[in-house]
């Protein structure tokens, strides 16, 4: 039977970060994300899916913003899903095929259709994909720019002796190699890697050489996201694998990455990608080039971040994600059961058809910060 929603209702929730997070970019102290919850009929029950937009609050990472997220969902989006039968979750994206980019808000909604469906034909989301999965994913943390030394070294102490494996260090020019070189010297056996999100230049592509030294997974995206070739540069000069992050945000464009030799490693982020089918398409370009990818993250909150399980669960992620445990970052999530972290892995959610939690309604409640709900008729 095919699936119609008949009301969304957006919300912006608040929550407050457990330790400050700073990139090249910006500091943050607490994250604003739209919840999407879209109320539906298959045509013999009714049934509630959720989706997360996890884009940034500021226009630093991606174009795309909390505000501009709200406009694009609430006047374009969901108007154009409200009250239109479609059968698969492609099917539901090509009715909004119209409205280019917004990957950030179009993955919002795309979530919910999938939770959706899942839920329909009475199976966990993980279940839908299609592929042999995983029952855990492993999962590392990523660690932001700190004070000092000393504070980082506190930060990484602190995860590696919560069990987690593999640990990831923001880094800008100036605070690059001597952080890289005292966690390494700390912790030799760690797997460590970097990410710049698009801070150097290539005038700096000798600094980024010189990370070869520290034995690290991968450094990712130094470099401009538009600017492939600088990649394809510093790919031919290090020894450290070149990960690409903001750069991929089609198949088309990581087919041209490819080409390049711009990279030998892809994040996979299903935000980023505008959902969680094209970020299995990205992952079976890359699998099929025998590219190894991993699951990146926005901060999600637990509804984001049970998706993004879901997919990491998919046979290509051979490295470890950055789908940590949620206390990581919150003191408590909207969600139950909460993601935990367990010896480096988290469980991937299958106790309930859909994406496997619930949404803690009262804990909602308390963090949103502003609604607004679309029902049909209110159609573009």
């Amino acid at each position: 039977m095919p699936i119609t929603i008949t009301e969304v209702t957006l919300a912006v929730v608040r929550l407050d970060l457990v330790h400050g997070f700073e990139t090249s970019s910006h500091r943050k102290n607490h994250l604003d994300h739209i919840l999407v919850r879209a109320t539906a009929t298959d045509g013999t029950r009714q049934l509630v899916g959720w989706g997360e937009c996890a884009s940034p609050s500021d226009p630093f990472y991606c174009g795309e913003t909390t505000e501009s997220c709200w406009q694009i969902l609430g006047e374009y989006l969901v108007p154009m899903l409200l009250g239109r039968p479609w059968g698969s979750v492609d099917e539901a994206s090509r009715l909004t095929a119209k409205v280019s980019g917004n990957h950030f808000a179009r993955a919002g909604l795309e979530m919910a259709c999938w939770d959706l469906l899942a839920q329909a034909r009475d199976v966990p989301l993980v279940d839908l994909l299609g592929l042999r999965t995983a029952d855990r994913v492993e999962a590392g943390v990523s660690l932001g720019i700190e004070p000092s030394i000393d504070a980082l070294m506190e930060q990484v102490a602190r995860h590696v002796g919560d069990g987690y494996r593999r640990v990831k260090l923001k880094i800008r020019p100036g605070w690059d190699l001597e952080p890289v070189r005292a966690v390494r010297a700390a912790f030799p056996a760690l797997a460590l890697q970097v990410d710049a999100n698009a801070a150097y230049t290539t005038a700096e592509i000798d600094r980024l050489v010189a990370l070869d030294g520290y034995g690290l997974l991968m450094v990712e995206q130094p470099f401009a996201a538009d600017d492939l070739l600088a990649h394809a540069a510093l790919a031919r000069r290090a020894e450290t694998p070149v990960c690409l992050d903001e750069a991929i945000t089609s198949v088309a464009v990581l087919r041209s990455a490819l080409a390049l030799r711009a990279c030998s490693i892809v994040n996979v982020k299903v935000s980023r990608l505008g959902g969680v089918g094209p970020a299995i398409a990205v992952h079976d370009v890359c699998r099929d080039a025998g590219v190894p990818v991993w699951c990146g993250g926005m901060h999600e909150f637990g509804v984001g971040r049970a998706v993004n399980l879901a997919v990491a669960s998919l046979p290509g992620f051979t490295l470890p994600s950055d789908v940590s445990g949620s206390d990581k970052y919150y003191r408590a999530d909207i969600v139950t059961p909460p993601i935990r972290a367990e010896h480096g892995t988290v469980a991937v959610p299958r106790s309930r058809p859909g994406i496997g939690v619930t949404v803690d309604e009262t804990m909602l409640k308390d963090h949103t910060l502003r609604t607004r709900t679309l029902q049909d008729g209110s159609r573009r």
